[in-house]
């Protein structure tokens, strides 16, 4: 009554091992897991980025409102009776 008692124990443990420790086991689905929610993270991320970048490209191309901003701040463009006053900033130790 001992051999099989022990044949079964043994089957039992050979049947669970790839379930705790293989391929498809709990460890792997849980990485798993894990590595596909950093990587909808991510995504998210990139498609508010992207959402970003697609209506600047349409105010862009609609409209001359965005050019003249960019053009303003990026190139320093002043309209023709338009005066241009820079103010320096204070150096950070002089406050």
């Amino acid at each position: 009554m001992r051999w099989p008692t022990l044949i079964i124990v043994a089957l039992l443990i050979a049947l669970q091992y790839p379930l705790w420790f293989g391929k498809g086991g709990w460890r792997h689905v849980q990485e798993s897991q894990a590595q596909l929610q950093r990587l909808q993270d991510a995504n998210q991320k990139l498609e508010v980025r992207n959402a970003g970048t697609a209506a600047e490209v349409q105010d862009l191309k609609t409209g001359y409102d965005a050019i003249e901003e960019r053009a303003r701040f990026e190139l320093g463009l002043t309209k023709p009776g338009e005066v241009f006053v820079q103010t320096p900033e204070a150096p950070a130790g002089t406050r």
